[in-house]
């Protein structure tokens, strides 16, 4: 049986893979603690430098939790309770780029937000329902999509819950490149390459330092940053990228 969480690593990039496409590659609970899984497992892998995640098929990047999954939870407690998904891909410590191609909605959507970059296909379309359905989203969106997009165009699309196209969903900055379809996943590759040959402790570094801006004040960010700053030079690496830049520059090594 086709596994419906798909993990795999090589050239220091780490895919995940949503393999449902039949039902929009919606996510179950034993998907989402495969999610978690995967996540935690590219995480403490140090040969992995980068993440990818994306959908199988042409339909949907996903369209967020399974409906009819949602309704078994036995009580409001353990729904509460229950493994969030996009929660788990947020917590991936290196740089994470997303594959949007088709439907990107609800938990979908939230996915996509814990992502990095984003990368969309022209034809895909992004939404987030939840309203219209009687509640509000779990895994982020409310939190994520104001400080990504702004607050007017943020609440427009989380109370009307009505989807939008990929041209507008590029103006808005929630996706930062817009392809054709068929290039998603080279594009979205390409920029995982890219991240991948980075140093670690610096690409790391600098997602630890942005994501410290959305919940600290500017003082304590700055403090933060430096430290940071400071952490990359104790490794000593940052003296070969100084190397490199003299040497691209034409000048002699001192």
């Amino acid at each position: 049986m086709t596994p419906e969480v798909i993990l795999e690593t090589g050239d220091g990039i780490a895919r995940i893979t949503l393999n449902r496409p039949r039902k929009m590659n919606a996510v179950t609970p034993d998907m989402a603690e495969r999610i978690e899984a995967c996540c935690r497992e590219a995480d403490r892998d140090e040969a992995v430098r980068a993440v990818l995640i994306a959908g199988s098929g042409d339909r949907a990047f996903c369209a967020g939790s399974d409906l009819g999954s949602l309704a078994r939870y036995p009580t409001p407690w353990a729904f509460r309770n229950r493994l969030e998904y996009a929660h788990a891909l947020r917590s991936v410590r290196k740089p994470v780029v997303a594959a949007l191609k088709g439907w990107v909605l609800g938990g979908g959507g939230e996915l996509a937000l814990a992502s990095d970059l984003r990368v969309g296909g022209r034809g895909s379309r992004y939404g987030f329902p939840e309203v219209t359905h009687g509640w509000v989203g779990g895994g982020g969106a409310s939190q994520m999509l104001p400080r990504l997009i702004g607050y007017g165009p943020a609440l427009r699309l989380l109370l009307l819950g009505e989807p939008i196209d990929a041209p507008e969903a590029y103006r808005l900055g929630l996706i930062d490149y817009l392809v054709d379809d068929g290039a998603v996943m080279e594009t979205a590759l390409e920029v995982a390459r890219k991240l991948a040959a980075l140093n670690p402790i610096a690409a790391q570094a600098v997602k630890a330092s942005v994501r410290q801006a959305l919940s600290t004040p500017v003082e304590a960010g700055l403090r933060y940053e430096n430290e940071m700053n400071t952490l990359c030079f104790s490794t000593g690496q940052h003296l070969e990228g100084i190397a490199a830049f003299r040497r691209g520059a034409g000048e002699e090594p001192s």
